[in-house]
This record gives structure tokens, sequence and C-alpha cells, in this order.
């Protein structure tokens, strides 16, 4: 993919790049010069003068990204790779949004990286920065492009066959309980089940939400709900207001914890907005400043949990750890509070549909007991005829 109005010779380049690794190449052209979609704009005078240039790019990406979806069903593709600038570069995330995961995406890009940044957050696009911009081919994007073309002749896309293989479940983790997540992971594959696990830094969340939603997973361990946090307190770690809904959209067992709901996630000190001035924090690194939830804030982290999993068609559970919710929030722990704690709990027995159990244990989140009760109860469901991918 190109805008070639403005980058035709570097996807020439390309192209030539990629067919001397013995590949063969489609060009797709995003444009707006030339375009089929703009061209329609012009038939209609008044859309023409009406439509802003988000307007077209959009009506673009609308239409590349069908036009993709039916080469990648035809089987025509294994991989895509677009040379971008910032519009070109909008227009890609758009179009491979529904491309599956590990289908290889390269964006070779001189766009600003604030922009990648939000890209890489949405999907599994592999960014090759140019740092310079496309002008031509010259010593410098020569080099880019050549290993831009290399690297993506190399991949090629596999789709995943289903059928008997071991049962896949979903997990989320943080570092404060990533003992929990360990434990549950060894666990699973005792009992013959992978586990893919999940950061519960916003974009995990996100992507683990979108692959739930595919049919990708035959459950989710749900140990790290801290992304609820962020998404109601405005910190950096939200994942967004569809995080918790897809598992009880595909009915498949779903275990939920209160994982680090007992912080949220902000940058540097100088960049927690001045609402919070005087709240309990912990610097976690340099770059992460971390802020105590307070009773009040953990009733409403509580309350939306237990709204989201009440819509869940499939069996349901919430593990509570009596002794703390991550590795700050124990015994002697910096953010030891267990009243607020226990606000979360009381809220979602409150909220929570009456059906769905709630299992109150007297451990901490990243002892053995925790992990083996969350797995035990799963592997149950599973074993009685949890469904499968196959079968949703």
């Amino acid at each position: 993919m190109a805008t070639l109005d403005t980058k035709g010779p570097e996807a020439s380049f390309l192209s030539d790049i990629i067919q001397t690794c013995g590949r063969k190449t489609i060009l797709i052209d995003i444009g707006t010069s030339n375009n089929k979609v703009k061209a329609a704009h012009a038939t209609d005078a008044s859309r023409a003068r009406s439509a802003s240039p988000a307007e077209l790019l959009k009506e673009i990406a609308a239409a590349t990204r069908i036009k993709v979806a039916g080469l990648l069903a035809s089987g025509a593709i294994s991989a895509i790779v677009a040379i971008a600038g910032g519009k070109g570069s909008a227009v890609f995330g758009e179009v491979v949004s529904d491309l599956p995961y590990g289908f290889p995406k390269l964006l070779v890009t001189s766009a600003r990286p604030a922009l990648l940044a939000e890209l890489a957050i949405h999907n599994d696009i592999m960014l090759y920065p140019t740092l310079v911009d496309f002008f031509g081919i010259n010593a410098f994007t020569a080099r880019v492009l050549e290993n831009a073309g290399r690297a993506i002749a190399a991949m090629r896309y596999v789709p995943a066959k289903h059928g008997c293989e071991r049962k896949i479940v979903a997990i989320t983790a943080f570092g404060v309980t990533t003992p929990a997540a360990t434990q549950c992971v060894a666990r699973l594959a005792e009992a013959g089940a992978d586990a893919i696990v999940f950061p519960a830094n916003g974009a995990g969340g996100r992507k683990m939400e979108q692959l739930i939603a595919a049919g990708e997973f035959d459950a989710v361990l749900d140990l790290t709900t801290t992304e609820l946090a962020d998404e109601l307190m405005g910190g950096t770690a939200s994942a967004g207001p569809d995080r918790l809904k897809a598992a009880s959209r595909r009915s498949i067992p779903q275990v939920i914890a209160p994982g680090a709901i007992d912080m949220v996630n902000f940058g540097p000190p100088a960049s927690v907005p001045d609402q919070f001035r005087g709240r309990q924090f912990y610097s976690h690194t340099p770059y992460t400043t971390l802020m105590r939830t307070t009773p009040a804030e953990s009733a409403k982290i509580g309350r939306v949990t237990a709204e989201r999993l009440s819509q869940a068609r499939g069996p349901a559970a919430v593990l509570w750890p009596a002794k703390g919710v991550s590795d700050y929030d124990r015994e002697g722990g910096v953010f030891r509070d267990a009243d607020a704690d226990g606000a979360w709990l009381q809220a979602v027995k409150d909220n929570l549909r009456p059906e769905i159990v709630v299992c109150e244990l007297d451990c901490h989140i990243n002892d053995p007991e925790f992990a083996e009760a969350a797995v035990t109860w799963l592997l149950k469901q599973l074993g009685q005829g949890g469904t499968s991918r196959a079968d949703v």
C-alpha cells in the first residue's frame, strides 16, 4: 500500500525488492489525487466542497479495507506492507484493523512518533520509522526500503488450525500480579492447556478483548482488571470502554479477580493531573507514577465490574483475595488498604447477578492457593464441556 501520488517511486522500488526475494506483489493506491473515492466525490459538486481531508481519507480507508479483506479471503495475500507519511499511516491503521493477529503488517513510515504509538495500541503492526522523509530514492531511503522489502518477503501468514488442539486460556498480568499469573500458567500447562498472557497496560487488555471476540480463546482468567481503574479515573493504562465484555458475549468461561485495582497509572510525577494533588502516590519507575485508589473509587470499579460481568452468557466466577490485590497491597505494603479493597468486594456483591458465584479466599492474590482456586474452577468448566472456539 502507498500513496502513489506522492510515493510512487518508493512503492516501485519496494515492490522490486520483494519480487527479487521470490514473492509476488499487488500494489494498492491509497493516494488522494487519483483515488476512485475522490473521483466519486468529484461527481457531486456539493459533496466535494463539504468533504474534509479526514472524511476523504476515512472513505479511502473503508474502501481499501474491503478490498484487502477480499484478497485475504481469496488467499491472494499473506502479508502487507505500506510506505506512508502521517495520512497514509492513519489509513493503513484502519485498513489492517480487521486482519488476523499474526498476519504480517509492516508500516514503513515518516509519521510523527505520537501517531505511531496510537497505531501500536490498536494492532500488532510492525513499525519501521524512517526518521527521514520520503522524497524519492536516495542513499537513506534505499537502505530503509531494501531492509523493509527483505523483511516482509521473509514473513508469511499461516492460519491457525482448529480442532482437537489444546485448550487456550487468556490471562491478564501486571508486574504486581506476575507471581499469580506465573502460577496459573504452570498449573494450566500441567493440565494440558496453553495460556496466553496479556499485560494489563491498556494496549494488552484491548488486544485481548479483540482476540476473545474473534474466537481465539476457550476461556479467560482475568486476574488483573486494573485497566478499569485507569478507564474510570483517567489513568494512562485504560483499555477503553469495551474491557470485560468480549468473554460474556462469546459465552466462554471466565474468572474475574481484582488484580491491581488498588492503583491508577500515570507517567512521571509532573504528568499527574492537578486534581489529584495530595493523594497517595508511589514511584514504580522514573516513568510510572502509581496512585492508590480510594474506597469510593474502588467501589466504582467494583460496580462497573459487576455490571459488565452480569452480561455473561457463559460460566462466570469472581475470586476475592482478602489479604491484598497486588504486591504493593499486602501486609506492610505501601498501598495496603483493606477498607478500599473491601469497598470493591461489596460493590460487586451489590451489583452482580445473583447466580454468578463470588468466592472469598483468605489469602493474597499472589499466594499459590489463589492461583490453584482460579485454575481449578476454570478447568472444571472446560472439563464439563466449556465452549470451544470451533463451536461458538
